[in-house]
């Protein structure tokens, strides 16, 4: 591992259900299911980071709230071996509006709590997901259904 990149995802509840959008086929990763979120850039905090990524990748405006995770993993793929870990932070999000499209996304799911280890996870994700299942909450909740 060489470097180390800083990412931050958005963790939407609705009831039991979280959101996981599996990456386009024109993106690094291509097919794997992940949080939304994106690269913190230089000077900007992770909740704004969060807010801005959000903003661009599903067009929704959030709070963001609680972190649930962050854990640094090494990027996944033989062709990233030796590539820049991942140090990617999780957190709770609220939003007015369901996001329902992306640019980075070929499809925006809705996966039950206690199946949402059967889809097949970026490996950065992981951490998060194994928390969610195992029943991890927050008082967020998506104000649409």
């Amino acid at each position: 591992m060489s470097d180390v990149i800083t990412v931050v995802g958005a963790i939407f509840t609705r009831g039991e259900q979280i959101l996981a959008c599996r990456r386009a086929p024109h993106k690094a990763a291509a097919g794997k299911w992940e949080f939304p979120g994106g690269k913190v850039e230089d000077g900007e905090t992770p909740a704004a980071a969060l807010a801005r990524e959000l903003r661009e990748e599903v067009n929704v405006e959030v709070t963001v709230g609680e972190l649930l995770v962050r854990e640094t993993t090494p990027a996944s793929g033989a062709a990233h071996s030796n590539g820049p870990a991942i140090d990617l932070a999780c957190y709770w999000v609220t939003a007015a509006e369901v996001p329902v499209a992306s640019a980075d996304h070929d499809a925006l799911v809705w996966v039950d709590r206690h199946e949402i280890a059967s889809l097949d996870w970026a490996e950065p994700d992981l951490p998060a997901v194994k928390l969610l299942r195992a029943g991890a909450a927050s008082g967020a909740q998506m104000v649409n259904r």
